[in-house]
């Protein structure tokens, strides 16, 4: 049984992150509020801070409507998107081969089929980035069309639990994008060359946000705890990712009179669910050159699940790491070691070489194939007795090194 003083500030976090606040959306006044409530609670546990500021965009959207001849077609509004209003032929690509043939200038452009198997990443993402979407993105500025459409199937992997989902997100596009189902784009794709009306309503505007880093004893030999707090719009955000921040506040709480030998550093990165990873981004900034002092990064996402075990799993861990961190897990009940999973914040740190240790829940595959980035995520879906045993371990774990 937890703690029931920590489980019931626990559901408080809960239901603040998930429900009081209306978006955690980098560069929403949801998102700062998110952020300056976390510094507080750090700050009231004898934490020092640190803020990373960044400029990003945010974005609104409304609704999108297209229509052929009297006959609607059902399209979302692309995130990040620039709006429009136009009208124009259409015309179809379902290949790079069709793609580099294909004139689209002053068109709307519908992608689909291989075209579309995969989320494009942003065109300035700077983790991971392959010459494909490169290219595919240099084609369509090249082509100059009106707008994209692009027709998905669904693709947990790449997109969540999202269907359809957008193939491009990206504040840094400039063409109109919307997108729909395999089934509605077949039926449009019946329809090439014949005008078309396309309205999409969405505004982007500069907005600022920042990373948020709290810090406690040496930081020259430190293990940097992290889980994202931003979310996708549309979504509570309950196990992306508002549990791992919880297991953070947990932990900030138990260290509070923290004297011990080794560094602490407390992040919750802003910006993992963001087209910009901006918090990331400004995160390697502020540590360009105090990476190395990195003994281990502990990020939790997508932990806290009703159903299973907390899991673990080790990346760029040396064998007496390796064997510390597994000793602390056998020893405690309701953990277990699971497979590897390169989707979350700790692969900033396993990229550069930097030890790093996961945790999840062990039904991942079902939060990712079908809840992640819905409004499924929902705070019922969050054991919180887990998240006090979660920090509760964390805290014993950190004793080992010091």
């Amino acid at each position: 049984m937890a703690d029931p003083s920590l489980k019931n500030k626990a559901e408080n976090y809960l239901k603040y992150l998930c429900l009081d606040l209306p978006t955690r959306r980098v560069g929403s006044q949801g998102n700062r509020n998110a952020n300056e409530f976390v510094a507080e609670k750090f700050a009231s546990f004898g934490f020092k801070l640190e803020r990373q500021p960044f400029d990003c965009i945010d974005w609104t959207q409304g609704a999108a409507t297209l229509c052929l001849n009297g006959e609607q077609f059902q399209v979302q509004v692309g995130p990040f998107t620039a709006g429009c209003d136009t009208r124009a032929p259409v015309v179809v690509a379902c290949s790079l081969e069709e793609l580099e043939s294909t004139d689209a200038c002053d068109k709307i452009l519908l992608l689909r089929g291989d075209l579309t198997r995969e989320q494009l990443m942003p065109k300035n993402f700077p983790f991971y980035n392959p010459d494909e979407h490169k290219r595919i993105i240099s084609l369509l500025e090249m082509k100059k069309p009106r707008a994209v459409l692009t027709a998905t199937a669904r693709n947990p992997e790449s997109a969540g639990a999202v269907y359809p989902f957008p193939l491009i997100e990206d504040g840094d596009f400039d063409i109109p994008s919307a997108y729909l189902t395999e089934e509605e784009g077949e039926r449009l794709a019946s329809r090439t060359d014949e005008m078309a009306a396309l309205v999409i309503e969405a505004e982007r505007r500069s907005s600022s946000g920042f990373n948020l880093a709290a810090h406690k004893g040496r930081p020259e030999r430190r293990v940097v705890f992290s889980a994202h707090i931003d979310a996708k719009d549309n979504t509570p955000g309950a196990l992306d990712n508002a549990a791992g921040v919880i297991v953070l506040l947990l932990l900030a709480e138990l260290l509070k009179e923290y004297d011990g030998r080794i560094g602490i550093e407390l992040v919750p990165f802003n910006g993992e669910d963001h087209y910009s990873a901006a918090g990331e981004i400004a995160y390697l900034r502020a540590n360009e050159s105090k990476l190395n002092q990195v003994l281990l990064n502990i990020n939790m996402d997508g932990l806290g699940s009703h159903k299973g075990k907390t899991i673990y799993s080790l990346y760029e861990c040396p064998d007496e790491l390796k064997a510390k961190i597994q000793k602390t897990f056998t020893t405690q009940s309701g953990f277990g070691e699971g497979p590897p999973w390169f989707q979350g914040d700790h692969m900033v740190f396993a990229m550069l070489g930097i030890p790093a240790l996961a945790l999840t829940s062990e039904n991942f595959v079902e939060i990712l194939t079908e809840i992640a980035h819905t409004p499924k995520d929902s705070p019922d879906l969050v054991d919180c007795e887990k998240l006090v045993k979660t920090a509760i371990t964390l805290q014993k774990m950190l004793a080992d090194f010091t």
